[in-house]
């Protein structure tokens, strides 16, 4: 592996250990109550939508014109429901009267249900970040071979850009788990993803990656977010903390994500 890989992993490092930075907050404060999950699972899902929006999808449908972008993105919507399809999902409702009166034991199972599908919420918002943090990767390993300052800003922009990730991605971990281990780590892995895919690009594109495919696959990847967003996180933040308070988070997590988006994207060079 030569230097230039190397310091690309370094700097792509940086970027993703701040999703453990952001695993750091949820886990050194007590789990949240079933509202305030609720309304953190709707600002994180704020975060995903802002990202597939603003960013992957836009991009795509610039880069490849409204119609190819658009076929790239419900690409991404139509496979991953169809994999949602052969995906188990514990439901939960809200407690029914004859379940109040079950006592302790039947509130144990209630709510040992209510933490399967937290985690199951946060499992495929971790796999949507890591898909998300992927290209990032890519973007300071090419930054990188532009210079070093190049590359470091760059990798210092997304390094802020990625804390609130690591937060969206523990907080359910850790509410379902109990486990602050369990959190961190699993915040940690999607950061991961930032210099693993420097090392595959330096390894499968060593002179050239065709941008056409690139932009066409991270809109897809944006279908996806956009999908597994709606369909897990949203549901569970309108059951948890009412419908018109998790709007209210959702805007306020896009909002967010937006201004982060803005300025990492100042932080990247102009011909990148």
């Amino acid at each position: 592996m030569d230097s230039q890989v190397l310091l690309g992993v370094a700097l792509s490092s940086v970027g993703g250990f701040s999703t453990s930075i952001g695993a750091l907050f949820v886990i050194l404060s007590k789990a949240p109550s079933l509202k305030v999950l609720g309304l953190l699972q709707g600002f994180a899902a704020g975060l995903m939508l802002s990202i597939s929006f603003f960013d992957l999808t836009h991009n795509a449908l610039n880069s490849l014109g409204f119609l190819r972008g658009n076929l790239w993105f419900f690409a991404g919507v139509i496979f991953f429901a169809v994999v949602a399809k052969f995906i188990p999902e514990p439901t939960v409702a809200p407690p029914t009267s004859d379940e109040k009166k079950v006592g302790k034991q039947g509130n144990k199972d209630i709510m040992k249900r209510r933490r399967r599908q937290v985690l199951i919420s946060g499992v495929v918002t971790a796999i949507g970040i890591s898909l998300h943090n992927f290209p990032e990767g890519m973007a300071v390993y090419l930054g990188s071979m532009k210079g070093i300052r190049v590359g470091l800003n760059l990798a210092l922009a997304i390094a802020l850009h990625n804390i609130p990730e690591g937060v969206a991605v523990a907080l359910p971990v850790y509410f379902a788990t109990q486990s602050k281990w369990e959190a961190f780590k699993l915040a940690s892995l999607s950061g991961f993803a930032e210099p693993l895919g420097v090392v595959i690009v330096a390894c499968l594109f060593p002179t050239s990656l065709n941008p056409e495919i690139l932009e066409g696959i991270l809109g897809s990847v944006g279908g996806v977010m956009a999908f597994l967003t709606l369909h897990e996180m949203l549901p569970l933040a309108f059951e948890y903390a009412g419908q018109k308070q998790s709007v209210k988070a959702v805007f306020c997590g896009m909002a967010f994500m937006s201004a982060s988006l803005y300025f990492l994207r100042i932080s990247l060079p102009e011909d990148m």
